[in-house]
């Protein structure tokens, strides 16, 4: 009896040891199969994005209501074109990337040089509030795929109001035809360039009076890092062609494009901050020194950055967060009128007779400081530079630069500089009081918005103007008195304006912003 107990005992201790690993190693393995598809699933899908003509993005879960334009399916998550604006399940990508055309930058398999293009409709996922270009009712009211927009004017239709002329009609590009490049003008201008002619004034629409082709480009690590999202917007709007991001191509490469355009007619709308717009600017002077005069563009600022005193002092605003929508931009872009910038050479030398070096030169576009603002802003650059995951929003960026301010109230490192340093504003010497910083003007804006020449506006002084040829030149006390007249509780120590200043040391300082 005690020998059939025991071995019923180790039955039981057997199954619940059998159980126990079960119930243990079950969720790991269903843990592992799912891990598993889960990434073979991430692989196919990338896959499928590096191989296609799509602008293929994943989202965990669509801004609005969507629809799957294969299966027609209500879908929460999935990809979507950043170009044409499809969106499609998971399981209907490779379906969706075989059936569907993207955008065409160029069109293909044309005979001749063709001056017009039909519609290229999508079925689905209209714009919310968008109107039917026949019957004049609201379009995507019904809950499930319905409707048509076309990639190119979109202009929105009703399943019933669609017919077959509009299917085959010329595409106007709708209200911003003055601003894309169509697909047959770039097939026909390529064709020219590879015969060698360069006649463009008799393709449509190099001839029309009032086209005004803008380009892109966009910073995605400025500021608050918006340019990935601005990138996709503008893309529905413009010919994908027309926008670059600015960490894949650089300003140069991208300028190239003006060649195949009308000349003094492209406007480049340079989206980042003053940084972003200085290297811009850098390369359209590269494009004078290859001879490339009549292409240069007009440039116009969307501000992403942290300061934004170049794009506030040019009428484009403090900085942009999206309240204002995309195409209220591009309207913004065409209606804007050109103003002259005064940019200046600085040029850096090391003191000495035998000094064997060449001068380094650089580009002045906001203003030139020497003292504590300078070595604030080098060690903002420099602690971006090691980790700039860090740096995603205005507000981080400015907590930053206010750590660093502190930080140098009190440990005054630019301490005595009108003892080092020797002023001249056009060949006159200036006696220096004491300070701490000189900061030297080209625009009326400085340090994030604040009138750093006219201060509290309680002295008589003229406005700082940034195409006057003249530059403003003021002193500071130190951090405490930088941040005084950033809130208009003092004013600058006002040196004087001119057009050539000179600044001497004769003891080791901080390098100029």
């Amino acid at each position: 009896m005690e020998g059939s107990g025991d071995s019923a005992r180790a039955v039981a201790d057997w199954r619940l040891a059998v159980g126990t690993l079960c119930s243990v190693l079950l969720p790991v393995l269903i843990t592992a199969w799912c891990s598993f598809q889960r990434s073979r699933r991430q692989l196919l899908i990338r896959d499928i994005f590096r191989k296609s003509k799509h602008d293929w993005h994943y989202t965990d879960l669509f801004g609005q209501p969507s629809y799957c334009c294969v299966c027609a399916q209500h879908i929460l998550r999935g990809a979507f074109c950043g170009c044409c604006g499809l969106r499609v399940s998971e399981r209907c990508l490779k379906k969706a990337d075989q059936r569907f055309l993207c955008k065409e930058i160029m069109m293909r398999g044309t005979a001749g040089a063709p001056s017009s293009m039909p519609h290229h409709w999508i079925r689905g996922n209209v714009p919310l509030c968008s109107c039917c270009i026949v019957c004049k009712q609201q379009c995507g009211t019904q809950p499930k795929l319905c409707d048509y927009r076309c990639v190119w004017c979109q202009y929105t239709v009703h399943d019933e109001c669609m017919v077959d002329c509009l299917r085959t009609e010329d595409c106007t590009f709708g209200e911003f035809k003055d601003l894309i490049i169509p697909p047959y003008y770039l097939s026909a201008i390529n064709q020219m360039r590879k015969e060698k002619r360069t006649s463009y004034e008799k393709v449509v629409p190099y001839d029309r009076k009032h086209w005004m082709p803008v380009m892109v480009l966009a910073n995605t690590r400025s500021g608050n890092n918006m340019g990935e999202t601005l990138l996709g917007e503008f893309k529905m709007l413009l010919n994908p062609v027309q926008v670059f991001d600015l960490s894949k191509i650089g300003p140069a490469k991208a300028l190239q494009l003006c060649t195949w355009l009308p000349c003094n007619s492209v406007r480049v709308l340079v989206c980042g901050g003053d940084g972003t717009v200085g290297w811009v600017l850098d390369a359209i002077d590269e494009m004078k020194i290859k001879g490339q005069e009549r292409y240069i563009p007009q440039v116009a600022i969307l501000p992403l950055g942290t300061g934004n005193d170049l794009s506030n002092t040019l009428g484009w605003g403090a900085g942009y967060a999206g309240e204002v929508p995309v195409e209220q931009i591009l309207r913004n872009v065409m209606e804007a009128d050109g103003v002259k910038l005064d940019r200046w050479k600085v040029q850096v030398t090391n003191k000495g007779y035998y000094n064997l070096r060449k001068p380094k030169v650089f580009t002045m576009n906001n203003y030139f400081s020497v003292g504590p603002d300078a070595l604030m802003a080098l060690n903002f650059h420099a602690h971006r530079e090691k980790t700039p995951s860090l740096f995603s929003s205005r507000i981080i960026n400015k907590a930053v630069y206010f750590f660093y301010g502190t930080k140098d109230c009190l440990v005054q490192e630019c301490k005595d500089l009108n003892k080092k340093v020797e002023l001249e504003l056009d060949g006159e010497r200036i006696e220096l009081p004491n300070l701490e910083g000189i900061i030297v003007l080209n625009i009326g804006y400085w340090g994030g918005g604040c009138r750093l020449w006219e201060g509290m506006g309680d002295e008589p002084y003229p406005l700082a103007r940034h195409d006057d040829g003249l530059l403003e030149v003021v002193g500071v006390h130190g951090s405490f008195h930088c941040a005084q007249i950033q809130v208009k509780l003092a004013n600058p120590v006002r040196l004087g304006q001119a057009h050539t200043v000179r600044n001497c040391w004769s003891e080791p300082c901080r390098a100029p912003t």
